[in-house]
């Protein structure tokens, strides 16, 4: 079953981008997402499957 996860919603995730960051927003979902680093603003595609092993925990989400 997928995770919910919608635009706008930030993310904790177990690696950390080679900035030093591990906190990332959510920009496109679909198949693939779309997610910004918050530290340093770089933006990548990973694939949904990637994208839900790799979430630590949900920091903030547009549906609360």
């Amino acid at each position: 079953m997928p995770i919910k996860l919608n635009v706008g919603d930030i993310v904790e995730l177990r690696k950390f981008h080679p900035c030093g960051g591990n906190i990332f927003e959510i920009m496109r979902c679909g198949m693939d997402f779309r997610i910004k680093c918050q530290k340093c603003n770089k933006q990548l595609w990973i694939e949904r499957e990637k994208l839900e092993k790799r979430i630590k925990k949900l920091v903030k989400s547009e549906d609360l």
